[in-house]
């Protein structure tokens, strides 16, 4: 398939995308989503080029990168070929809560393409993040554009590659540069829609783009989850959940638990698990300048009166997993979203001063809640944060029914799940009125105001009193407007 490499600002138009976009609208669901059953054959069958091209510059090891990047996104697919037909589909409103005021009137709501959607993608998982999004843009009868992030561009030809195979039409889906002046040029030669993952930073700079030329966007923008720990949590697995956080993906991973809210008597065991089980883990590759702030950051924790379960400050090459506990809240280490294998515990009275504690970070992406079923749950509705697992971390928000997206400065909008699909469309109301008798393009009447008040209190009012008095109000201003007229 034909990679395009460059855009230029202003040819929006002129761009093969349209064309393409707007034979594509044209083609029966059930022929796209056929294709989208091809690619996902294809994903299983190539699974190996696929590892290999997300390898080129990783470390990752390659069952990681089966279940995090490979296995869910085949099944993001074969969600969209059971659930689009439906979710798509024209919703025919009949007479059932039509106001009876509005009979003979029929109406639909259908959903549209949006046109052209541009995919801002992480340099973390640089395969299923963006390929999740590419996959309900193409569904929704979309063309995308791809802009992978910081070694992605080998991951996002071979998806591309697979897709051409399976039988996607040329210039649907173009892979773009790593170069951030991509996705500039993009949004300045003309897209519908942006889905952006990436940093807060990369989310102002993207947002203030779109605005100066109102293109709408969904921005995940990383977090700094919680995770919250309630009297009679199985211990064990809380810490070795924290301990899943650190190790996946090297702790690049932005619903990873950062923040862990334990009660006072229920700290020390809970905390010198977690550091023996982090000391095990291997180091990680983290980005220099990330694992430089991380480093400072500790370092001022560690000033404030806080303690370094494992890992190290010093400046080596290599990350080791940090635990550091009996932090406070307001840290910085606990404001940041750091792409690096470092986990902090907060010591709290109980529920509610771990909610106001969390509450001070402006991230809210994720978070956990370990403890007995009904309280977790519970707490769960409590907590600020776009998903909430119970008893588990991470791995149950790959189901591709659910939606995914965050709050405050972890962005807005969603992808994913029945929820971002209809985000990549656009919603068209088609109402047909039957019947001759059109009141409201006749003269304005004199009893106008007499005959609306007494229908509003005939069908709202909130006594019975009141609504009898609307049915006399209402017989009398039609018989006198009836009168009027036959003078």
């Amino acid at each position: 398939m034909r990679t395009e490499r460059r855009l230029s600002a202003g040819a929006s138009e002129g761009r093969p995308q349209r064309p393409a976009q707007a034979a594509w609208a044209a083609t029966p669901l059930s022929a796209r989503l056929r294709i989208l059953s091809h690619l996902r054959h294809a994903l299983a069958e190539r699974s190996a080029d696929l590892v290999q091209a997300i390898r080129r510059d990783t470390s990752r090891p390659e069952a990681e990168i089966l279940s995090s990047e490979i296995v869910p996104l085949a099944d993001a697919c074969r969600f969209l070929e059971r659930e689009a037909p439906q979710l798509l589909a024209t919703r025919h409103l009949g007479s059932e809560g039509r106001p009876a005021w509005l009979a003979g009137v029929e109406a639909e709501v259908r959903r549209e393409p949006l046109g052209l959607v541009l995919v801002i993608a992480p340099s973390n998982y640089p395969l299923f993040l963006p390929g999740v999004q590419a996959l309900q843009a193409l569904a929704a009868g979309n063309a995308v554009l791809w802009k992978p992030g910081r070694g992605g561009i080998a991951a996002a030809e071979a998806f591309a590659g697979l897709a051409a195979r399976a039988g996607l039409p040329a210039g649907l889906l173009s892979v773009l540069p790593e170069d951030p002046e991509a996705a500039r040029d993009a949004i300045a030669a003309g897209v519908d829609r942006v889905l952006l993952t990436g940093s807060a930073a990369t989310g102002r700079e993207v947002l203030g783009a779109l605005a100066r030329v109102l293109v709408p966007a969904a921005v995940e923008l990383s977090g700094c989850d919680a995770l919250f720990v309630l009297p009679g949590a199985d211990l064990e697995r809380a810490a070795r959940a924290v301990r899943f956080g650190l190790a996946l993906n090297g702790g690049a991973t932005c619903i990873a638990p950062r923040r862990v809210f334990v009660p006072y008597d229920l700290a020390p065991g809970l905390e010198e698990r977690i550091a023996a089980l982090a000391r095990r883990l291997p180091a990680a590759a983290v980005d220099p300048r990330t694992a430089f702030r991380a480093r400072a950051l500790a370092a001022e924790a560690l000033e404030g009166g806080s303690l370094l379960l494992a890992g190290s400050l010093e400046p080596t090459d290599e990350f080791q997993p940090m635990v550091i506990v009996d932090a406070l809240p307001s840290m910085p280490l606990l404001q940041e979203d750091l792409f690096a294998p470092v986990v902090s515990t907060v010591r709290v009275a109980g529920i509610e001063e771990a909610l106001a504690d969390a509450a001070l970070c402006p991230y809210a992406l994720g978070a956990s809640v370990f403890g007995p079923e009904e309280a977790a749950v519970a707490l769960a509705g409590r907590v600020r944060a776009g998903v909430v697992v119970v008893n588990d971390v991470i791995v149950p928000t790959a189901d591709p029914r659910l939606p995914f997206g965050g709050r405050g400065e972890s962005g807005f909008g969603v992808t994913r799940g029945a929820e971002g699909l209809l985000e990549l469309t656009a919603p068209k109301v088609v109402a047909v009125r039957r019947g001759r008798r059109l009141p409201h393009l006749e003269d304005p009447h004199p009893d106008d105001a007499d005959l609306f008040r007494a229908w509003l209190n005939l069908t709202h009012a909130g006594g019975l009193r009141a609504r009898l008095h609307g049915f006399t109000d209402l017989a009398r201003a039609l018989v006198r407007r009836g009168g009027r007229r036959a003078g």
